[in-house]
């Protein structure tokens, strides 16, 4: 799948998952909660094509999330596919085919995402304000480049770097002090396991199931849908189908969860 719609499966899993907590578990977010989250999730979501770079020097080429910050993500994404593919190489088995790129690769697997998730919330719990606004402010940038792909192509990386940096400084002083910090690791690494599922939607797939063999001589076999069910990136089906419903579902999700928010802060009775 490509950037936009990663990112905006993100944005509706966390909805639909802040909803249910609401629902059955009574987990109440307030509305700068609920924004924070959905971006850090939308965010996460495009982190994994953080191993598909580009022309660097030309700012050309590479995934969505490679563009956030001009040239030096681009580079950043150069790096990450460089060892994404020196993992892949150390670790094949003799029936892994060899590969040029380290796209789909150790990005795309459950320990790398789930360990972000958990490195992150470590950091937000025991640094604090520093660690915060660091993971905030990147994974705004992620999410603005992912959700609004056009106007950010247009905007540039500076703009888009400066209206994270304000949305930053404005989430941070509306959260409560002292709570809710933690919650942004996991709200990073469910990005990327969505992630997963998504491009196991198309025919490539990816490794999630890495490092355990799943047969003699394969480490690295990517999972993913039989051709005949498959879904072909930036195909129709995920342009316009499954966009559209991301959009819907992201919409109608946020717009009950806040219903009663909103007339609360106005005074107005339901």
């Amino acid at each position: 799948m490509l950037g936009p719609s990663h990112a905006l499966s993100g944005a509706a899993g966390w909805l639909i998952g802040s909803l249910a907590l609401e629902q059955y578990a009574h987990i109440h977010q307030t509305p700068v909660q609920l924004a924070v989250g959905t971006a850090m999730c939308a965010g996460g979501a495009l982190l994994p094509d953080m191993d598909l770079s580009g022309r660097v020097t030309t700012n050309q080429g590479g995934a969505t999330v490679a563009h956030t910050f001009g040239v030096l993500s681009l580079f950043v994404a150069e790096c990450v596919e460089k060892l994404s593919l020196g993992i892949y190489d150390l670790t094949k088995g003799r029936r892994d085919p060899h590969r040029e790129n380290g796209h789909r690769t150790f990005t795309h697997t459950l320990p790398f995402n789930i360990g972000v998730g958990y490195g992150v919330f470590e950091l937000c719990l025991h640094f604090g304000k520093p660690a915060v606004l660091a993971v905030l402010f990147f994974t705004f940038a992620m999410a603005l480049r992912g959700l609004f792909e056009k106007w950010a192509a247009r905007a540039g990386w500076l703009i888009v770097t400066l209206v994270a940096a304000a949305g930053t400084a404005g989430a941070y002083a509306e959260l409560p002090a002292g709570r809710g910090y933690p919650i942004l690791g996991v709200a990073l690494g469910l990005g990327g396991l969505i992630h997963l599922l998504g491009d196991m939607l198309t025919r490539h797939g990816c490794p999630v199931l890495w490092p355990i063999p799943t047969a003699r001589g394969r480490m690295w076999r990517c999972v993913g849908l039989p051709d005949s069910f498959s879904v072909k990136v930036g195909g129709k089906v995920e342009v316009y189908f499954l966009r559209p419903v991301f959009w819907l579902v992201s919409l109608a999700t946020a717009a009950w969860m806040l219903y009663h928010p909103m007339l609360q802060r106005f005074n107005i009775k339901a």
